[in-house]
């Protein structure tokens, strides 16, 4: 069998800037990766990658050509272990590369095999949790808005990026727009264990279900002293990159949050999903920015999932590709009408 790849660079515009403690963006650098078999079939995957972890988009393309020489190599789409384990020998680091690929051959193969790849997994899409919608970091009133918006269009789980002398304000601006919402906070590594500690109480008091990344990853003791004494249930995000995290993370948090672009492939992500299980962590993915090339894929996981927060399709002004039916943050895997990912051309592109 022969397989035929490319890729390409996309600019893709946020609806609104989006800001965290670490910085503000207004558009998303995505790489799109396609696989064509011989029958003219084509799997699509994106890649999302963030500076954080030491990729950007001009790296995802200067390594693609050796990770898709890899799929070309092998040339089966059914091959996905030999793919990922051979890509992660030619290119060790570059994860959200090496998941861009990874998703394209997923959704590929399932495709060829006509089914959801949350079927070909053997998964029951019903058991899939809703996804949180972000609010970003704003002036208050701001915020406020967001949220009273996000209530209309009928979001129940609302996640609140903090990390600014206003986060009491701010989620105060929130709760009352959406009174009845389910709230979490993500701080983004920007508060001192002794101040996240605090800001746990105070968050308990307005029923917020749990703070992701309170401190800096390079701080894991500093993590520990956090999970030992907060009021809320901690998530680690920045400080579970990789699967070896996991078992390192374990005693230091109760939700281990992976996302496909820090993970490097599906495989490796459902193989955290069974790691964090074992060590007795509740397990939520997340994500970046990204197209619904990538977003699509990530939400076949979800009924392995607690918490699901994969709203970053949604926060595009435009994406070239469609994906799973999110109305209202449920994520709609039943209703899948497409085999593979259900990553699709946008209407016109």
């Amino acid at each position: 069998m022969s397989l035929e790849t490319e890729f390409e660079r996309v600019s893709l515009p946020l609806e609104n800037p989006f800001t965290i403690s670490r910085g503000t963006q207004t558009e998303a650098e995505n790489v799109i990766v396609k696989i064509t078999d011989e029958a003219g079939m084509t799997g699509v995957g994106g890649a999302a990658p963030s500076a954080h972890y030491g990729e950007t988009a001009a790296t995802v393309e200067a390594v693609l050509p050796e990770l898709l020489s890899v799929v070309e190599a092998v040339g089966d789409p059914h091959g996905l272990h030999e793919i990922e384990s051979r890509m992660g020998d030619a290119v060790g680091d570059n994860p959200a590369a090496r998941a861009a690929v990874s998703i394209a051959v997923h959704d590929l193969a399932a495709k060829r095999l006509g089914v959801p790849l949350h079927r070909l997994w053997g998964l029951d899409p019903s058991t899939a949790p809703a996804t949180s919608y972000t609010i970003g970091l704003d002036e208050t009133e701001r915020v406020r808005e967001k949220a009273a918006d996000a209530v209309e269009a009928g979001y129940s789980v609302l996640k609140i990026k903090l990390g600014t002398d206003r986060d009491r304000e701010l989620v105060d601006a929130v709760r009352d727009a959406a009174p009845d919402a389910r709230l979490r906070v993500d701080a983004n590594e920007a508060w001192t264990p002794r101040e996240a500690v605090d800001k746990s109480e105070m968050l308990a008091e307005r029923d917020v279900a749990f703070v992701e990344q309170p401190v800096p990853a390079e701080d894991p003791e500093g993590l520990r002293f956090v999970y030992e004494r907060s009021a809320l249930p901690i998530a680690a995000d920045e400080s579970c990159v990789t699967l070896s995290d996991v078992p390192a993370i374990a005693d230091r948090c109760d939700i281990a949050n992976l996302k496909l672009m820090k993970t490097g492939g599906l495989l490796e992500a459902r193989r955290m999903i069974a790691t964090a299980r074992a060590h007795g962590l509740e397990v939520m993915c997340g994500c970046m920015i990204e197209s619904n090339a990538s977003i699509a894929a990530a939400a076949q996981l979800a009924p392995l999932l607690d918490y699901a927060d994969l709203d970053g399709s949604l926060l595009l002004a435009e994406d070239p590709y469609d994906g799973i039916g999110m109305e209202g943050g449920e994520l709609r895997l039943g209703e899948q009408e497409w085999a593979g990912t259900g990553a699709r051309p946008s209407a016109g592109q």
